[in-house]
């Protein structure tokens, strides 16, 4: 008995696990985010400090809604409906930890947060913003909570 996946054009169960390892993924990722800071920058009335944090602000508001609060797959899996229950956090590398797409990814948010410290020159108001919005994203990256719905938030 051979089992053909019909209408899949790819190999992979669930492509969403990989396309953090394609090639020059973390390149386009890196530029985004260098292109975010620059259409910042270029407004006007924003000051150096307030770009910065807005820059870290938006970077963990989008990491933390497409990596850790929208379920399921794009893609049409054959997993039986395993992925539509999984964020793409606990999907990436099928689960996998401590691997170097998820240490780039836990990585680059402290790279902007270490950069806004010191381009707001560690005000109080931008540090407790700026802090905030760090542990927002580290915090569900912990391998403690792969898989946890904290209250019952986004279970289903």
């Amino acid at each position: 008995q051979v089992t053909m996946n019909v209408g899949v054009a790819h190999s992979e169960v669930n492509p969403n696990t990989r396309i953090m390892n394609s090639r020059g993924i973390w390149l386009t990722y890196a530029l985004g985010v260098g292109m975010l800071h620059i259409v910042l920058l270029s407004i006007p009335f924003f000051s150096v400090p307030v770009v910065w944090t807005l820059t870290n602000v938006i970077h963990n508001l989008g990491m933390y809604v497409f990596l850790h609060a929208v379920k399921g797959t794009p893609f049409e899996t054959p997993d039986q409906g395993k992925a539509r229950l999984l964020t793409h956090w606990e999907q990436l590398d099928y689960g996998v930890q401590f691997t170097s797409s998820r240490k780039f990814f836990t990585i680059s948010p402290i790279i902007i947060y270490f950069l806004a410290s010191f381009y707001t020159k560690y005000d109080p108001t931008h540090c407790f913003i700026n802090t905030a919005s760090l542990l927002s994203v580290l915090i569900p990256k912990l391998p403690q909570l792969h898989g946890v719905r904290i209250f019952g938030i986004n279970k289903y």
